[in-house]
């Protein structure tokens, strides 16, 4: 399956306990469209996320977040993996 990484930007009031709960949702909501939420990194200071994302396309993998917690990626990137 492809995997993705997404960037969300300027998210206002972003803290490490915000994001962790979004992860959780997005966990719960993920199986419904055949994606899985790896891992995601983020920086309070600049209001930003990426999520990698292994996902059927890039359209289901922000469904999820759309579904769990209305945040929509801004960019979404098909990647590979290296070694």
């Amino acid at each position: 399956m492809p995997l993705y990484i997404d960037h969300h930007k300027n998210v206002e009031g972003l803290t490490a306990e915000a994001i962790a709960d979004a992860h959780l949702k997005d966990l719960e909501a993920q199986e419904k469209h055949g994606v899985n939420y790896i891992r995601y990194w983020f920086n309070e200071e600049k209001g930003e996320v990426f999520c990698l994302v292994e996902a059927p396309s890039a359209e289901a993998a922000d469904a999820v977040h759309k579904e769990a917690h209305g945040l929509g990626a801004d960019e979404i990137t098909e990647v590979k993996e290296g070694s």
